[in-house]
């Protein structure tokens, strides 16, 4: 866990989005707003949870330190290290292992010169492998951030990244244009 010293602020406006959170729960169960304020805390920290954050979320809830670290280590979804600008989460589980993941995380190997749990040199990409983000009917899936991009091949994914780094407009979805889980071929039945 990166021990990041600074004393963790929530921004003006994440403070008043601080409250309507615990607000949301019932006396005495307000403990229960960790993981939105987590959540919350990582997006104004740009992509990851840093130890002042949980501690000062913890203070305010009224949890010991412990608590939050063990919640915080528990959920994938939580960064404890600082990511990269695109933070690439590749599906690793059966589906899309079967439809090549592994052929998408060499592909970040060979162009950007990372493997799991790295950041490029230039801050841009960092990627971990995951286990199910719930999109299998589209394996291979990738999710950059909070969008997903399905039906991947090693050229689609090579693509999207080359994309991503020039700072061109991306589409998020099925790389081969099909919607949500429609077949791959013609439809054969009435």
């Amino acid at each position: 866990m990166n021990e990041k010293s600074e004393v963790f602020v929530f921004s003006k406006e994440n403070e008043d989005r601080v409250q309507e959170i615990i607000s949301r729960y019932p006396e005495g169960r307000q403990a229960s707003a960790i993981l939105p304020l987590f959540e919350l805390a990582q997006r104004q920290n740009g992509g990851w949870l840093p130890k002042s954050a949980i501690e000062k979320i913890t203070e305010m809830l009224g949890l010991p330190t412990i608590r939050g670290y063990e919640v915080a280590t528990f959920y994938t979804l939580f960064n404890l290290e600082p990511v990269g600008k695109y933070h690439i989460q590749i599906c690793g589980t059966t589906p899309c292992m079967l439809r090549g993941s592994e052929d998408l995380k060499r592909v970040c190997k060979k162009h950007l010169k990372i493997d799991c749990k790295e950041t490029t040199k230039d801050g841009l990409f960092t990627l971990n492998e995951v286990e199910c983000i719930g999109a299998c009917v589209n394996a291979p899936v990738v999710q950059i951030n909070d969008d997903y991009y399905e039906d991947l091949t090693e050229e689609s994914f090579l693509a999207l990244l080359k994309d991503l780094k020039a700072g061109n407009p991306v589409t998020p979805g099925s790389a081969l244009g099909r919607q949500g889980s429609a077949p791959l071929e013609k439809e054969t039945s009435c």
